[in-house]
């Protein structure tokens, strides 16, 4: 029981923010135009501030482990090749193939990621180093897959994947980790007054992220596209992690560690799969499904993991 209330202490109170959410958007006390707004604002200013606050705050020589950041790298790149495989057989209509695999293997790492690890563990330290070894590759992974299953490309856009490493490059996120390495790095003692107005900002992050999370989920999307929906929602929340959170555990992985490890692989479909789809020629209809789907039942399956690895001793 004592494992099960850790559980569900460390999910439900995320889940009910995204509700918190999703409620205003209903009641229309946030619009459309509020939720875009928001968006872009954590996006580029409150997650890369807290990013920078957790990671300037901790001791870089301590937290910096190259096992997990290559363990992260290469099990996201194995996922991306095997779902590409599988998709062979799973997907017929080349048209939402590309779509299929991103949602897949895409998960909402950044947003969820640190908010999971603020809440079980206070600090997001870990999360950075995961964020790090993955992001960059979704960003990739999506524009050649995209490119090369668009209805409107007879192959890969090169042209979409130098727009993709310039995006790579002007990423706030890799900025904002980036910018608190070299602090943490350099042990550089930021003053009183520029480290307060920083956290001010850094508590914002998480509850107005998952507020435009919740007030941007549209129930009626989940309805089109229902099968390759369900398959991408079990390989994302089910499969993936059912593989390789045994193969972490037996690489030494633990606590905060392997919670990262179990949101890069069972995080939601983050909503940059229906954005990027769309900006490259596809109808967009099932990244949106899936982003519903996996959002709806990661509150379930996330709250599982979590029991299991706390049953196991792991975390």
């Amino acid at each position: 029981m004592e494992n099960l209330i850790f559980s569900l202490n460390a999910t439900i109170p995320i889940f009910l923010v995204m509700i918190a959410g999703y409620v205003l958007r209903r009641i229309h006390m946030v619009d459309n135009g509020f939720v875009k707004t928001l968006n872009s604002f954590n996006y580029k200013v409150t997650l890369p501030v807290l990013l920078v606050v957790d990671i300037a705050e901790a001791d870089f020589y301590a937290v910096w482990d190259s096992k997990f950041v290559l363990f992260c790298f290469f099990v996201t790149l194995g996922c991306i090749f095997v779902i590409s495989f599988v998709s062979i057989f799973l997907v017929k209509d080349r048209q939402v193939k590309g779509e299929f695999i991103q949602a897949s293997y895409r998960g909402s790492a950044a947003v969820l990621g640190v908010a999971f690890m603020q809440n079980i563990y206070g600090t997001s330290a870990i999360a950075p180093l995961m964020i790090l070894a993955t992001v960059p590759l979704y960003n990739v992974a999506a524009v050649v897959i995209l490119s090369i299953t668009s209805p409107e490309s007879g192959g890969f856009d090169k042209g979409s994947l130098k727009k993709s490493l310039k995006g790579i490059a002007t990423n706030p996120i890799i900025w904002g980790i980036l910018i608190g390495m070299l602090i943490s790095v350099a042990r550089i003692e930021m003053p009183f007054i520029i480290s307060k107005t920083l956290h001010n900002f850094s508590v914002l992050a998480t509850p107005l992220a998952l507020i435009g999370l919740g007030a941007g989920f549209e129930g009626k999307k989940a309805l089109a596209r229902i099968k390759p929906t369900i398959a991408s929602t079990l390989i994302k929340l089910f499969i993936m992690p059912a593989i390789f959170l045994p193969l972490a555990a037996a690489m030494g992985f633990r606590n905060e560690k392997m919670v990262a490890i179990l949101i890069m692989l069972g995080a939601p479909t983050t909503v940059s799969c229906y954005i990027m789809s769309r900006n490259m020629g596809h109808e967009g209809v099932l990244s949106s499904s899936c982003v519903v789907s996996t959002t709806f039942f990661s509150s379930v399956f996330i709250t599982l993991w979590l029991y299991l690895l706390r049953n196991y001793g792991l975390i």
